[in-house]
């Protein structure tokens, strides 16, 4: 068993079509490596609804980790979108993997309508500008099975693992991806390896976040 003071990192297979998801890559880039003394655990979620769960709560308790970052891909997105608020919704605009396509479900029945991240999120980003990668904060991790691992994580951890600091990036298309996707950004997987891997030395040891504007008028 992992010891307490890992890092989850998780990340989803390919879908819609995709024959690769950034996501994983990354994932699978960083699994194994330390950040700051503390061992990285990466994992690859299915993107189905069903199996998300089961799955999550398995990777919560085997390895107790001390902070959690959740990676997605978001066709459309230029920078590393840091998502600031979980919402209790399942509305599939697509169907998962498995087929299934819910409508108006929540993620978790007789819960909170949202979470927050709990990541120093405008600290990361400035970190992250000051390195030159594009990045930005979010309002919305969207309705699919990104956001439903997002509220999972966020619930989870509320009631078990108060400590645990836990959030939601969702990644830019890769740039071989883009043939299928014409007009859409991208970023090289070395870019978003190094952007996450800021993200986390800096919720590693950032305790209260900047107190800077952030928010939106849209």
């Amino acid at each position: 068993m992992t010891s307490h003071g890992s890092i989850l990192v998780t990340g989803f297979a390919p879908f819609a079509g995709d024959a690769v998801n950034p996501s994983q890559q990354v994932v699978q880039a960083l699994d194994g490596q330390t950040i700051d003394g503390h061992t990285v655990v990466g994992a690859v979620l299915p993107v189905a609804f069903a199996q998300t769960p089961a799955l999550l709560d398995t990777l919560l308790v085997r390895h107790r980790p001390r902070l959690v970052l959740a990676l997605g891909l978001a066709c459309g997105r230029a920078e590393l979108s840091f998502e600031r608020v979980a919402i209790n919704l399942i509305d599939a605009r697509i169907a998962d993997n498995d087929g299934d396509q819910p409508i108006d479900q929540a993620v978790t029945d007789d819960a909170p309508a949202a979470y927050f991240a709990t990541l120093p999120l405008k600290a990361i980003v400035a970190q992250l500008h000051e390195a030159g990668i594009p990045a930005a904060l979010s309002l919305s991790a969207g309705s699919f099975v990104c956001n439903q691992v997002f509220y999972l994580l966020a619930h989870r951890l509320a009631s078990r693992s108060p400590l645990t600091r836990s959030g939601f990036v969702h990644l830019p298309l890769l740039p071989e991806q883009v043939a299928a996707h014409p007009g859409q950004p991208s970023m090289t997987l070395a870019m978003m390896i190094e952007g996450i891997r800021i993200a986390i030395e800096c919720a590693l040891v950032v305790r209260s976040d900047l107190r800077v504007h952030g928010g939106s008028i849209a």
